[in-house]
């Protein structure tokens, strides 16, 4: 039977909610449960958090030096990674579903109240209370705006067949976290120049690692390294690019190297420090896809996708 976020919030949580909650699921998402801030329900969030850090390690199968939850953000990809289909399926068949004693219900409640706690303890962010409390939503002030986050629906959504089954294409609890949290939250502006955004960036046409690593030393000498989370030369030679562009952004703090292959645009963002992060987008091979700079802080991807020309705007550090 295929497991989801939504057959796992009905057969695991629902049945645990007040009945008002049951009733109206949108308002007790929405309304503000804790309207007078009273410090002690904040409090009992921070103490689920830290019998999260006590439970994990033995609940998920690993060691506390291998996951060491110590609320950074680094502690949350940590914690995504040791979150297989295997521990679900474990975490599912212990203790009585529907119920305060199921193991995956714990670990989901509990495990929320740490992700928020990472995002509140690292970049600021506030609780804004709901009920049940485990309904509570991450209230993040950013370069993007405001958002309130669901982390307790993150944990469901990465929890989800199609996150861990073999053909997993969803987004994982990291995912989740560095798109809404600490891409967010990146300050761009404090990176170090890299170069000037006037240099003359001429196309690469012909892509092999080697000529990619030539062009870098000729028209980038500053960027002394790519970093080591950048494709290797072999993984790099296969992506099969068709040409490669670069683009200077964030008055020249970030480079984009950008191209198409025979299945679609591919991106990276490079520092100063070196690689950064990636993003992939599958489209046709015609029109060729083009990545370009846009209005303020956006980037301006245009691709067509089964025939059908998209556009869209993202921030210029990235996905």
């Amino acid at each position: 039977m295929t497991v989801t976020a939504e057959s796992l919030f009905r057969d695991y949580f629902l049945p645990l909610y007040p009945d008002d909650a049951k009733a109206d699921l949108g308002a007790a998402r929405s309304v503000d449960a804790n309207p007078a801030n009273n410090p002690h329900v904040t409090a009992h969030l921070e103490e689920a958090a830290e019998i999260f850090v006590k439970m994990a390690p033995s609940v998920l199968g690993t060691t506390s030096d291998v996951l060491a939850l110590d609320f950074t953000d680094a502690s949350v990809h940590r914690l995504s990674a040791a979150i297989t289909r295997e521990v679900r399926d474990r975490l599912m068949d212990i203790g009585t579903k529907a119920t305060g004693d199921s193991l995956l219900f714990n670990v989901v409640v509990h495990g929320a109240a740490y992700v928020g706690t990472c995002a509140v303890k690292a970049h600021g962010a506030s609780w804004a209370i709901r009920r049940p409390l485990w309904e509570s939503l991450v209230r993040l002030h950013s370069h993007a705006g405001d958002a309130d986050l669901p982390v307790f629906h993150w944990w469901l959504k990465s929890l989800a067949d199609d996150v861990l089954g073999e053909d997993a294409k969803g987004a994982t609890l990291a995912d989740r976290y560095r798109a809404h949290v600490e891409v967010p939250r990146l300050a761009p502006k404090d990176l170090p120049i890299i170069a000037p955004t006037d240099r003359k960036l001429p196309k690469l046409a012909k892509v092999r690692y080697d000529a990619f690593y030539k062009y870098l030393r000729a028209n980038l000498p500053e960027l002394k390294d790519v970093g080591r989370d950048f494709p290797s030369p072999e993984r790099f030679d296969e992506l099969g690019f068709k040409s490669l562009n670069f683009l200077l952004v964030g008055g020249g703090r970030m480079l984009v190297v950008h191209g198409p292959t025979a299945h679609g645009l591919h991106a990276f963002w490079l520092t100063k420090n070196g690689f950064e992060k990636s993003a992939f987008w599958p489209c046709d091979a015609f029109p060729e896809p083009i990545l370009r700079a846009g209005e303020g802080d956006k980037l301006e991807v245009v691709l067509s996708s089964d025939g059908d020309i998209r556009t869209f705007e993202l921030l210029y550090w990235g996905p």
